[in-house]
């Protein structure tokens, strides 16, 4: 219960916490064959579109991602965190090529304006599986602690998080790509989860190496019931259409976690966001 506590206060705190350990090696391997395949044959109109984030590949796209959603370890250190009935909307595998510039501060959260947007629990939280060691090297995570709650000097010289020309520039000077006083690298191990707030701003180092980096990353919500209604339709419209080449057993591993809305709200568009009200 201690190092439950532990983890939950770490997410609180400062973001983001991590769990070691979670998938088998066996597991990992299979998972790096299928996004190595993945990411070598997206087909890109315009090879610079991603520039900064690499391949992105939407984890409906193969069925052998079933297994991972659904991956009971990982469920269970959702729910060591006390969030009992956690639901699941997308995914995508994101992979660096070897020699490929550092990916943008950025946070992934839209509903700046909602009063819940600063209360301690996570309204979503993302899983990240990266699929090799990582380190300042090959491109590991930083992160900003603390930053899903209080306001950054950041949050002043962004503006739109996931803009075009972030994806396809890189420009040392923008205020995107700098080196920040208050940064933290998150280096980790194949097969460790690190679980993160929504909220919180975070960036990758380039990929100098020779080989690939991949992350898959998976979007859960803790506490579903308990979001705002406009929220909760917003996120059943984000939810991943499962391709109809997905066996029956793949998709009775998703579709019991997907959230679901019966109500009449209008979704949130996404806000940017704007300092907590005093």
């Amino acid at each position: 219960m201690k190092n439950r506590s532990e983890k939950y206060a770490q997410l609180i705190e400062h973001g983001f916490c991590l769990f070691e350990d979670i998938l088998t090696q066996p597991f990992v391997k299979r998972l790096s064959e299928v996004t190595t395949r993945l990411a070598e044959t997206q087909n890109l109109e315009d090879p610079g579109q991603n520039l900064t984030q690499g391949s992105m590949v939407r984890t409906s796209a193969d069925a052998m991602f079933a297994e991972l959603i659904a991956w009971q370890p990982a469920l269970d250190a959702i729910k060591a965190l006390g969030f009992e009935h956690p639901t699941y909307t997308d995914g995508y595998v994101i992979s660096k090529p070897p020699h490929s510039p550092a990916l943008f501060w950025h946070y992934d959260w839209f509903a700046w304006q909602d009063p819940t947007a600063y209360d301690p629990d996570p309204q979503q939280v993302f899983l990240m599986y990266y699929l090799s060691d990582t380190g300042r090297e090959n491109g590991c995570l930083r992160v900003i602690p603390g930053s899903h709650r209080l306001h950054n000097a950041l949050h002043d010289v962004i503006d739109e998080p996931h803009s075009e020309e972030l994806s396809t520039t890189y420009d040392e000077g923008m205020p995107a790509f700098s080196q920040r006083p208050d940064e933290l690298d998150v280096p980790v191990k194949a097969g460790d989860l690190l679980i993160g707030d929504a909220r919180l701003l975070h960036a990758t180092h380039g990929n100098a190496s020779d080989e690939r980096r991949t992350v898959i990353t998976l979007w859960y919500q803790p506490r579903f019931d308990a979001l705002p209604e406009p929220i909760k339709a917003q996120m059943v419209a984000k939810i991943q259409p499962l391709s109809g080449g997905w066996p029956a057993r793949a998709r009775a591993l998703v579709e019991p976690l997907h959230p679901k809305y019966d109500g009449d709200a209008r979704p949130y568009g996404r806000q940017l966001y704007r300092r907590k009200p005093e």
